[in-house]
């Protein structure tokens, strides 16, 4: 499958085979096909397979069919078939960049230096601890030897949202093979290209047959189906809240371990010792990062009063700088949000935000650019804490402002949500960055920048934004079970 194909004075089309599905180390072709849809001109990019149940019963069986040799095959084997993905990743990073550019609105730019680069790292990191994945031996006062082994799970599924298609399937996709699981891969059905170009790109690095399989189409046919299907012995899900709780409780039926990575609304605080320059430049990249659609992004801003007009006022001079445009523009840093209804919902909540009162510092609006979901970074401020504008997760460009008098009021107005998977803060002052990063409920707590993000660092949710953790080798934690063995020396 070759990404994307240059037209003269257009932009870059993905050139795709339609409807087809990745099962068993083979493309298989269907007659239902849906739409992928380019987010910066509302025009059809290309058909995808709507999968089917049968279509997921087939991809568990190649998957439960390879299980044994994947799980059975050494380590360093399994590891060196991941660092050849890498090499691949990067060989052909322009290419893959330009599909998930084309797919998801991402800027050109953001795309080959974030979510290209970190899928390669990704893969040499899991590699790496692919060899190093063992038991222990336990002193134990009874007459035996007695030692744990760190054995795959099985057969993964995979789901993934829309808005990092790229990186938050290969966060699932590289430990869970490091440890020696296959996996059913479903995507979400408004960014599935880049599943079907990895699939492709995992088989030519030696993933074996029926290792890795990706099943398009609808969530109400293909997740509903993996959730509880028997042959899978793990649910791996990204996405919202309200269905990742579904998923939980499904998954619960089942007696499936899951791991959830969930919705977040983090709060960023701003300090009256902090560097302003510093704090301004972060919480734009907090709120505009990826168009605001990033689950850890910073979209709650929380300012001491003494720099809140300083902040405010920077903001509004500032934002409205920001380049919005083209994906394929290299200036750009906004590109388009990921399809209508998710433009739709943004556009809501400002709506909201003026109902409640609130004050639009800066956009609000649909800029002037033809065609496309694009939407104007906004800044709201004076709105009442109670807003439903500041306690739901809107994922979109837009930020909330909020002052505050003591660094107790602030914790609190952080933790106040239901969520808790990313937060912030702002400070020249070590001892409290420590202290206050400890009050904080969320998994991941970045000082002094935002959206600091390795695959050594552990990331996850508590609360409403989920459980269990991605990244780090806290991950393969997930794909492994412990089995004890004990051999009597009487």
């Amino acid at each position: 499958m070759t990404a994307v194909e240059e037209r003269p004075g257009t932009r870059p089309r993905p050139d795709v085979e339609p409807g087809r599905l990745f099962i068993g180390g083979r493309w298989t072709e269907t007659e239902d096909r849906f739409d992928a849809v380019d987010p910066a001109t509302g025009k059809t990019l290309t058909s995808l397979a709507r999968g089917t149940a049968a279509d997921v019963t087939a991809a568990v069986a190649a998957a439960r069919e390879a299980a044994g040799g994947w799980a059975a095959t050494p380590a360093r084997e399994r590891a060196r078939v991941l660092h050849r993905v890498a090499d691949l990743v990067r060989a052909r990073a322009d290419e893959i960049a330009a599909l998930e550019s084309a797919d998801v609105g991402k800027p050109i730019s953001l795309c080959r230096a974030v979510d290209v680069e970190t899928v390669a790292e990704q893969y040499e990191y899991y590699s790496a601890l692919a060899q190093g994945l063992d038991g222990a031996t336990r002193q134990i006062p009874i007459p035996a030897h007695a030692y744990t082994r760190r054995e795959p799970l099985g057969v993964v599924a995979a789901i993934t949202p829309f808005n990092f298609p790229l990186i938050l399937s290969t966060s699932k996709i590289a430990p869970a093979l490091a440890a020696g699981n296959t996996v059913v891969h479903k995507p979400a059905e408004d960014t599935s290209l880049s599943a079907l170009l990895m699939a492709g790109l995992l088989a030519e690095a030696g993933v074996p047959d029926g290792v890795l399989n990706v099943v398009t189409g609808f969530g109400s046919e293909i997740g509903e189906t993996l959730l509880s299907h028997p042959g899978v012995d793990k649910i791996a899900f990204t996405g919202s809240t309200a269905v990742g709780r579904h998923a939980a409780g499904v998954a619960g039926q089942h007696l499936k371990p899951v791991t959830l990575e969930l919705g977040g609304n983090a709060a960023h605080i701003v300090f009256e010792d902090a560097d302003v320059e510093q704090a301004v430049a972060a919480a734009i990249k907090g709120f505009v990062f990826n168009t605001g659609q990033f689950c850890m992004g910073g979209p709650r801003l929380l300012v001491a009063d003494a720099l809140y007009d300083t902040i405010l006022g920077a903001l509004a001079e500032a934002v409205p700088h920001v380049p919005v445009g083209d994906p394929f523009d290299p200036a750009t840093v906004v590109g388009p949000m990921a399809g209508e209804r998710h433009r739709a919902k943004v556009e809501q909540y400002v709506e909201l935000a003026r109902a409640d009162g609130g004050r639009i510092v800066t956009g609000g609006g649909r800029p002037d650019i033809e065609g496309g979901f694009f939407f104007q970074p906004t800044v709201i401020a004076d709105l009442p804490a109670g807003s439903r504008v500041i306690r739901e997760e809107i994922f979109g460009p837009v930020l909330t402002v909020q002052r505050f008098t003591s660094e107790d009021e602030a914790v609190a107005l952080a933790n106040s949500t239901p969520y808790g998977l990313a937060a912030g803060l702002q400070t020249t002052n070590l001892a409290r960055a420590h202290r206050v990063a400890a009050r904080l409920q969320a998994g991941i707590v970045w000082v002094n920048d935002w959206a600091m993000l390795d695959p050594a660092i552990p990331f996850g949710g508590v609360k409403d934004s989920g459980f269990g953790r991605e990244y780090g080798p806290e991950s393969l934690d997930a794909y492994t079970r412990t089995k004890s063995v004990v051999i009597s020396l009487a």
